[in-house]
C-alpha cells in the first residue's frame, strides 16, 4: 500500500541459462552444456555466429556466373531444364538450352534429327569430265572417256593429228587437221609442185612460162625487140599459211598476219586446242578465253577445271546447272513466340507475357533479381526482428498474461508492469493489499522486534546486506552482478571455474560463461580442445559489445576485453 508501506517484491531465483538471453547473433543457435553456452550457425548458414550468420546466397549475382541462387544455395541451374538431345549452358546465372550438333527443334522440349532429303541419282557424264574432243559413256555407273573419231591422244587431252604445219613432215601440210600433200590440185596445167617447208611451191618447168597456178606454156623463141614482163617475187607467195608477203627492193619479205604468232612460214594463231591455253582458259575462236561465260544456267556457279567449264548449283539451290537451278524449299517449323521462355526475369521474379514482377514479399528490380525484405535482423529497424524473411514485431505470443513487452535491438524483453508481480513469461499477478502491520515496513530479509518503548525495530537477517526495508542478498539474479560475474547461491561469483574443457578459454558475456577453443586449437570446448595440425589464420577477435548486452538507452564499452 503506497499510503502505508511499500515492500520489495520477492523474486524467485531461477537457474542460470547461458542461452537466455542468447549471446548469439541472428541465424545462429546457442548450445548449453553444464551451465555454459556456445554459439554455432544454423544448418546451411555461415559466418561468425556471435555476430550473425548468413545464407550462402540470396541473389544469383552472389554466385559464380555458371551457377544460380536456388533456395539460398549456389547450384547448377541446368538439371531438368532442357529437353531431349539438348545441352544446357549457364550464361550469367540463367540456363540456356541449345540442340546438340546435327539436331533441330525446340531445345526446351525435344531436339530431333532433321528429315533426310532423298537425292536424285547423278549422271556421272553430266557435266562431262572428259574434256574437249572426247565422248563420255556410262559403264557400271562410272564415266568412261574416249577420244572422238579421227582424234588422237587420251582424254582430257584428245587432239587432232595436226593443227599447224609444223606438226607434219616437211613435205606435208596440215589440212583439215590431217597431214596431207599440199600439192594436190594446187598448181596449174603443165606446172610442177614442190613442197618446201610444208608449203606447195608452184613453178613452170624449164622452157615454159606462164602462171604456174593456172597454166604453163612453152617459151616462144626470144625476140630481141620484145621486152620481158617484170617478175613479182611474191607471186606465188613463199611465206606460207597465215602470212603476208611484201616486195621490198625486188625481194619478198614475209610477216605473220595480225593476231597470229610465230615467224613465216610457221605463223600460227594464239591457240588451236585447249592445251595451248592455261588450265583455267579454253581455246575459243583461236583465242584463250574464259569458257564459263554463257555456259551455266540461272542461279548456277561455274568453275574451270582443266580447260572445261563445270557448272553446279549455288548453295541452297537444286536442278540442272546448265539450264536453271531452283531454291530448295526449307521446311520451317512453326515458331511459338513465348516471351517468357526463356525467362528474361531475374531470380525470385515471375514472368507474365514478357513482363517481370517480383514475387510476393520480395522487392527490387525483377529483371536483375528480387530480394526478400530481410535475411538477418540488422536489415530491419531495431524494434523489429527478421522472421521468415520479413521484418515483424517479435512481441506477439512472447510474454505471459498481463506482462509488458519491449523490443530493444531486435530482441523482445518481457516484464511485469507496476502493481504486478510474477514470471513475465508466464503470468503477472496483481499485488494484494495487506493489512497494516507495525512490523510490516521492515521488508523482506529482515526481522522485527518491539523495543521497550513499544516501537518496532528492524534489522537485516544474517548474510543480507543493506538496511530495512531494503535488506537483500548480494544478488537474486545475475542481473544484480557485474557483467563478468553470475549469481550463484545469491553470491556474485565468476561462473567460469570448472565449466570449460582443457585448452579451452572461458569468456563471460552478459553474466554467462561462453566456452571456445583458444587460438590455434580446435575441438569441443566443453570437453577438450587440441592443437590444430593445419596452420590457419587466428580467428577474428570477438567484440564483447557486439551484439550489445546493455539494453535500451545504454552504451557498451570494452574494458580489458570485457
Amino acid at each position: 500500500n503506497p499510503f502505508v508501506q511499500c515492500v520489495v517484491i520477492q523474486k524467485d531465483e531461477k537457474p542460470i541459462n547461458p542461452c537466455d538471453p542468447s549471446p548469439c547473433g541472428p541465424n545462429s543457435e546457442c548450445i548449453q552444456r553444464n551451465g555454459a553456452g556456445s554459439c554455432k550457425c544454423i544448418q546451411d548458414y555461415q559466418g561468425n555466429p556471435y555476430e550473425g550468420c548468413r545464407p550462402e546466397c540470396v541473389l544469383s549475382s552472389e554466385c559464380p556466373t555458371h551457377k544460380a541462387c536456388i533456395r539460398n544455395k549456389c547450384k547448377d541451374p541446368c538439371p531438368g531444364v532442357c529437353g531431349l538431345n539438348a545441352q544446357c549452358i549457364p550464361v550469367n546465372h540463367i540456363p540456356t538450352c541449345i540442340c546438340i550438333d546435327g539436331y533441330v527443334g525446340d531445345p526446351f522440349v525435344s531436339c530431333r534429327e532433321p528429315p533426310k532429303i532423298q537425292e536424285e541419282p547423278k549422271n556421272p557424264c553430266q557435266p562431262s569430265p572428259c574434256g574437249p574432243n572426247s565422248k563420255c559413256r556410262i559403264v557400271n555407273d562410272i564415266a568412261v572417256c574416249s577420244c572422238v573419231d579421227e582424234y588422237i591422244g587420251s582424254p582430257p587431252n584428245c587432239r587432232p593429228e595436226c593443227t599447224v604445219n609444223s606438226e607434219c613432215p616437211q613435205n606435208k601440210a596440215c589440212h583439215k587437221f590431217k597431214c596431207a600433200n599440199p600439192c594436190a590440185g594446187t598448181c596449174g596445167v603443165n606446172a610442177r609442185c614442190e613442197v618446201i617447208n610444208h608449203n606447195p611451191i608452184c613453178s613452170c618447168p624449164l622452157n615454159m612460162t606462164g602462171d604456174p597456178f593456172i597454166r604453163c606454156t612453152p617459151i616462144p623463141k626470144a625476140d630481141p625487140e620484145i621486152p620481158r614482163p617484170p617478175v613479182n617475187p611474191c607471186y606465188p607467195s613463199p611465206c606460207g599459211s597465215f602470212a603476208e608477203c611484201r616486195v621490198i627492193g625486188e625481194t619478198p619479205t614475209c610477216s605473220c598476219l595480225p593476231n597470229y604468232f610465230g615467224s613465216p612460214p610457221n605463223c600460227r594463231p594464239e591457240c588451236v586446242v585447249n592445251t595451248d591455253c592455261p588450265s583455267d582458259k579454253s581455246c575459243i575462236a583461236e583465242k584463250c578465253r574464259n569458257p564459263c561465260e554463257g555456259s551455266c544456267g540461272w542461279n548456277a556457279e561455274c568453275r574451270v577445271q582443266n580447260h572445261i567449264p563445270i557448272c553446279h548449283c549455288r548453295t541452297g539451290y537444286t536442278g540442272d546447272p546448265f539450264t536453271q537451278c531452283t531454291e530448295i524449299p526449307i521446311i520451317h517449323e512453326p515458331i511459338v513466340n513465348t516471351p517468357c521462355d526463356p525467362s528474361p526475369c531475374g531470380s525470385n521474379a515471375d514472368c507474365n507475357d514478357g513482363i517481370c514482377t517480383c514475387k510476393r514479399n520480395y522487392f527490387g528490380d525483377p529483371y536483375s533479381g528480387c530480394r526478400p525484405e530481410c535475411t538477418m535482423n540488422t536489415d530491419c529497424s531495431p524494434q523489429k526482428t527478421c522472421i521468415n524473411n520479413r521484418c515483424v514485431d517479435p512481441c506477439p505470443g512472447t510474454c505471459g498474461e498481463n506482462a509488458r513487452c519491449d523490443v530493444s535491438n531486435h530482441i523482445p524483453s518481457c516484464s511485469c508492469p507496476p502493481g504486478y508481480y510474477g514470471d513475465a513469461f508466464v503470468l503477472c499477478k496483481k499485488e494484494e493489499q495487506v493489512q497494516k502491520d507495525p512490523c510490516g515496513f521492515c521488508g523482506q530479509n529482515a526481522v522485527c522486534r518491539i523495543s521497550q518503548n513499544g516501537q518496532p525495530v528492524c534489522t537485516c537477517l544474517p548474510g543480507m546486506i543493506g538496511s530495512p526495508p531494503s535488506c537483500r542478498p548480494e544478488c537474486l539474479s545475475s542481473g544484480d552482478c557485474p557483467l563478468q560475474q553470475a549469481c550463484l547461491n545469491q553470491k556474485c561469483v565468476d561462473p567460469c571455474p570448472g565449466t570449460c574443457g582443457s585448452n579451452a578459454k572461458c569468456q563471460v558475456i552478459n553474466h554467462n560463461p561462453i566456452c571456445s577453443c583458444a587460438a590455434g586449437f580446435t575441438g569441443d570446448p566443453f570437453t577438450r580442445c587440441y592443437e590444430e595440425i593445419i596452420e590457419r589464420d587466428p580467428p577474428p577477435k570477438l567484440n564483447p559489445c557486439h551484439p550489445s548486452p546493455c539494453g535500451p538507452n545504454a552504451e557498451c564499452k570494452v574494458v580489458s576485453e570485457t
